[in-house]
């Protein structure tokens, strides 16, 4: 059924500050109605084709990634976004750890993968650790705001910090405390160890758990694993700690009982407040020898220039890359990421597709990012917000796509990390037209604001929307399928299995796109930018 947007709402978003405009409603609906399943699919066919190798950076999968988004954008009447290019460098250093090592603590060799992963972030050759003793660090976190240093009245120089992942708000569930289960960026475990290198550790360890960490130790294995990309600094990385890594939840058991301590009475202390710990004479030892190799790759970057003010942008940002191809794997090699997340950038492809539906180009520009790198710690856009081609006072909104609807239709909307900004509001209005409700993070454990594209541009300070899916099935017929499917794809994220089926239903996926393309239109309008609520931790700088 085709939908239409009515005058009430059109005139409801002028009287709200927008400015009056020659596009029709029925103009709207021809980029409405444009966005289709068979078109997404079409799209997630070829970048997640086993051609693109799993679309990691620097590869031959990115050249096809990159040819592919040209043409598509080309073909749609896309302007290069980087003065006469569609691409802005990022220079990047792949750092591929020799899988034949161990991890010595207390006498005994844990295995690489089955027990532990460990790596270095330095652009070194070897690093390594020896007899460095260990110290619990709880959730190895300092946190002023939340009156919070774990690492308080300790000294860590050379020795190796060992903590748990999330942070304590997950564990107690108390909103009083962080932001309750809601993870913050000290959940993350890029976090942890920026933190354990700037107190001046030599190594770090986080233990994983499936709960907190929101996957389970299979993604550990698959995503730490092989090559692991950063950018290219002057310091060669060398103010981080030489070695850091993961240990399943059964050695960081065994080894606390080596040390006299009680693995969950520590983590029940942890998480009352900040919270030490030296584990007995326990000491690790691990030596990483890396593959090192510089490379460049590449953000790709698109505009629809806006009809009366087109210096100022609505930026749409997916990722395009996921984790390539592992040689060394038995049975099937290549990581395809369809989900996670050639549905992000194909439907990139199709929103941009529904503004060129229109009679008349929207006030303000639209642009287009895809970046790379997101896989490797969102180094694709955290490269863009460090040298943004379009300025921070230039970038009116973000909204990000990543791992698109695959379970059906929904009455309702989830919005990541809701109650940030006004963005809400406006895809509140967008999606009341299509007869649902916004709803909250279904998981706001998994810390999902800090964990994609869109983060980079809220710390530049651009109110940033990441929503997409729901809860509540559209159908009885549709809730059957969403317990079947979700099982599916609950189990291969970051696995080779996360591949494109035939049996997916996208109508979930275009209900998102649509309201996606409709914020953004609504925003392209309105006089006033969008801000962020006076509670958000994020505001313009």
């Amino acid at each position: 059924m085709k939908r239409y947007f009515s005058l009430t709402l059109i005139t409801t978003a002028i009287l709200a500050g927008c400015a009056t405009t020659s596009i029709t409603s029925d103009d709207l609906a021809k980029g409405y109605n444009s966005i289709q399943a068979d078109e997404i699919a079409k799209h997630v066919k070829v970048l997640a084709s086993d051609e693109f190798g799993g679309r990691a950076p620097s590869s031959e999968g990115e050249k096809l990634t990159l040819d592919y988004l040209t043409k598509e954008f080309t073909a749609l009447g896309f302007e290069p976004g980087n003065g006469d290019s569609f691409f802005q460098e990022v220079p990047l250093v792949s750092l591929e750890a020799d899988s034949d090592m161990v991890l010595n603590i207390g006498g005994k060799d844990y295995q690489y993968k089955k027990d532990m992963v460990m790596g270095s972030s330095r652009i070194s050759a070897q690093e390594g650790i020896a007899n460095s003793e260990l110290v619990f660090v709880g959730y190895g976190v300092n946190a002023p705001e939340y009156n919070w240093n774990d690492y308080e009245g300790l000294d860590v120089k050379g020795k190796t910090v060992v903590m748990l992942v999330n942070d304590p708000g997950f564990a107690t569930k108390d909103p009083n405390l962080f932001t309750g289960d809601a993870m913050t960026y000290y959940g993350r475990w890029t976090y942890k160890y920026e933190e354990a290198s700037r107190q001046g550790a030599a190594g770090a360890i986080i233990i994983h758990e499936t709960a907190p960490a929101s996957y389970p130790w299979s993604v550990v294995e698959n995503s730490w694993s092989g090559e692991q990309f950063g950018f290219v600094k002057d310091n060669n990385n060398m103010d981080r700690v030489a070695v850091e890594g993961w240990v399943t939840v059964d050695v960081a058991k065994e080894l606390f009982t080596k040390a006299g301590l009680d693995f969950d009475t520590a983590k029940a202390e942890a998480a009352k407040g900040a919270y030490h710990v030296d584990m007995g004479d326990l000491a690790a030892t691990v030596n990483v020898k890396n593959t090192i190799k510089k490379s460049v790759s590449y953000n790709f970057i698109a505009t629809l220039p806006g009809s009366k003010t087109p210096d100022e942008h609505i930026i749409y940002s997916a990722h395009w890359d996921h984790l390539g191809t592992d040689k060394n794997r038995k049975g099937d090699q290549i990581y395809n990421g369809a989900h996670d997340n050639a549905t992000g950038t194909a439907g990139m492809i199709e929103v941009a597709e529904a503004f060129t539906k229109l009679g008349k180009r929207p006030d303000r520009s639209m642009t287009f990012l895809a970046v790379t790198a997101e896989e490797q710690g969102l180094l694709g856009s955290k490269y863009y917000a460090a040298n943004p081609v379009i300025p921070a006072n230039k970038t009116v909104a973000n909204i990000n796509m990543d791992s698109l609807n695959l379970l059906g239709k929904v009455k309702d909307i989830s919005v990541v990390g809701i109650g940030k900004s006004q963005m809400d509001e406006l895809l509140a209005t967008a999606a009341k037209e299509q007869g649902r409700t916004v709803s909250g993070d279904p998981k706001p454990s998994s810390g999902g604001y800090y964990r994609s594209d869109h983060f980079a541009f809220a710390n530049m300070g651009v109110p940033a929307m990441y929503a997409g899916g729901g809860s509540e099935a559209f159908d009885e017929e549709t809730a059957n399928y969403r317990k079947r499917m979700s099982l599916v794809l609950r189990g291969c994220y970051h696995q080779p299995c996360d591949r494109y089926r035939d049996e997916w239903d996208l109508s979930g996926a275009v209900q998102d796109l649509q309201l996606f393309y409709k914020v953004g239109f609504d925003i392209s309008q309105q006089t006033q930018w969008p801000t962020w609520n006076e509670n958000s931790e994020f505001q313009r700088k």
